[in-house]
């Protein structure tokens, strides 16, 4: 795609003028590219989240059209767009006005802090931008080798599943690293047999082929696996997490050496968007913090004030329907800045139960800015909020549970209490909202059958859904797939066998 351009005039001006505003509240980041573009080219890329080059697939033209008439429609507006790697790719939209340029710019620098600084960001591969370009070329090839359909069709299924990976994974032992970096010095040199394995073919696809020909120095010649045989082990690769199911099915599941090789690609991809997932309120709000930083305390000229409050007020807007991460965010490290500046922490704070001194504390100890870079460093949404979201926060911000009032039609206020606002907030972002759903066995009843257990947390599964999920796994798995879970407190195996669902009570 050659529908950018570099940054130059004002622009470039602007650009070194906030980059020194940036450096100058200590913020720390891997190089920054900024790049112009029109709408439609910044609509493409927020479309493949953000890389240029990606395999082809309906599911973004499907996006891309959706930007679009959120576009024409006066919906919705993409300001900027920024990529997590090395150098870190930023795009603007060139329709901005200057005092945007500069939000922009400054919410830009905010974010490459972010990625580079949090640890959860810490494992991902800053070259992404290449690794992506290879995978589209890949699947490009397998698309004109086994046809786009049948190829297209095989990665629907895999992408129902991008979900079901496991998020502490992302944190590996220097044990765990060790044994990969060993694995994949291996892949450069020689496969099995001498076979040379520095061909192009990704690391996932050459752990199958490891894997299959070590199979076949055990035991011989392995043949492919028919839906009536059943498996005769039934091990679970210690260095596998039961969470990972897009990793078991890339063991173990009787896939050819091409839809190995997808479920690897679409594996790594969910991997490097993960971190991401699970750090949008703190990393949208770290970004809104420095921009509003910047530009009210450096910046903004008088002149601009207007557009700049303007713009600002319509990024923190609150929805009807859901939390706004920007503002939750930036609030929120505005909130803990100025716990920690006054002393409003710790041991004496905490044991203090007189109203009047509480409300009146004030301890000079200036801890604010570091505290926010600490808390930025080591935590995700989740712990983000479990640690810090107090009481005196959700009653300034005006934050409730609601629920569906069937008689009235309309969603009305169900508490105000913080317990339970923490509650269901919390709920909503572990894991994603998504039901927890661990391997429980590859030979279930010594058939062959894949076993998933779904970790109940207080919410049943949605069974149209888990159909669904059954349906797409059975596809890769080629036998029954049946999952554990509880309906109404009452224990239920829900399988699937390629023709009918059947539910078993237990």
């Amino acid at each position: 795609m050659e529908r950018t351009r570099p940054i130059d005039g004002e622009l470039a001006r602007l650009r070194e003028e906030i980059e020194g505003y940036a450096k100058e509240f200590g913020l720390d980041y891997h190089p920054v590219v900024f790049e112009v573009c029109d709408y439609d080219t910044i609509n493409i890329l927020a479309a493949q989240g953000g890389f240029p080059t990606r395999y082809p697939h309906w599911r973004f033209g499907m996006d891309y059209d959706q930007l679009s008439k959120g576009y024409a429609y006066g919906l919705q507006k993409i300001y900027e767009m920024v990529v997590n790697t090395n150098p870190c790719y930023a795009y603007l939209l060139n329709a901005n006005h200057l005092v945007d340029q500069k939000i922009v710019m400054a919410h830009v620098f905010g974010h490459a802090d972010f990625f580079k600084n949090n640890a959860w960001f810490a494992s991902t591969d800053r070259n992404m931008m290449s690794v992506m370009a290879n995978h589209g070329t890949k699947i490009r090839r397998y698309m004109e080798k086994y046809g786009q359909d049948k190829v297209e069709d095989f990665i629907d299924k895999v992408l129902s599943l991008e979900n079901l990976i496991d998020p502490a994974a992302l944190f590996e032992t220097p044990d765990v690293q060790r044994n990969r970096a060993k694995l994949l010095s291996e892949s450069k040199t020689q496969g099995s047999e001498g076979e040379d394995m520095n061909d192009g073919r990704s690391n996932a696809l050459r752990s199958f082929m490891r894997s299959k020909a070590r199979d076949e120095q055990e035991h011989g010649p392995v043949k492919s696996r028919q839906d009536d045989e059943p498996v005769q082990q039934d091990k679970l690769d210690v260095s596998i997490s039961r969470r990972d199911i897009m990793r078991y099915l890339l063991e173990y599941a009787p896939v050819k050496e091409w839809e190995a090789d997808i479920i690897g690609i679409l594996r790594e991809e969910a991997y490097y968007f993960l971190p991401q997932r699970m750090t949008k309120i703190m990393n949208e709000g770290w970004a809104s913090y420095w921009h509003s930083t910047i530009m009210t305390t450096r910046a903004l000229r008088p002149s601009e004030i207007i557009d700049f409050a303007d713009h600002h007020a319509g990024v923190m807007a609150m929805s009807r329907q859901r939390l706004n991460p920007y503002k939750i965010g930036i609030e929120l490290y505005r909130d803990i800045e100025y716990r920690w500046n006054t002393g409003r922490f710790g041991k004496e704070w905490q044991d203090c139960d007189n109203l009047y001194e509480k409300e009146n504390w004030h301890i000079e100890t200036n801890l604010g800015r570091q505290k926010i870079f600490d808390v930025r460093k080591s935590h995700n949404d989740v712990t983000f909020i479990d640690e810090f979201l107090t009481p005196d926060f959700c009653e300034r911000q005006g934050i409730f549970t609601y629920k569906y009032n069937p008689r009235t039609g309309r969603n009305e206020i169900d508490s105000r209490e913080f317990s339970e606002i923490k509650s269901k907030l919390l709920s909503s972002l572990t894991n994603f909202g998504q039901p927890v759903i661990e391997v429980e066995s590859g030979n279930y009843k010594n058939r062959g059958e894949l076993l998933l257990r779904h970790i109940h947390m207080g919410v049943d599964l949605d069974m149209n859904f888990a159909k669904e999920t059954l349906k797409n796994i059975h596809a890769i798995w080629k036998r029954p797939v049946n999952i554990l879970t509880t309906q109404e407190d009452q224990g239920v195996n829900l399988v699937f066998d390629g023709r009918e669902y059947k539910s078993t009570t237990l």
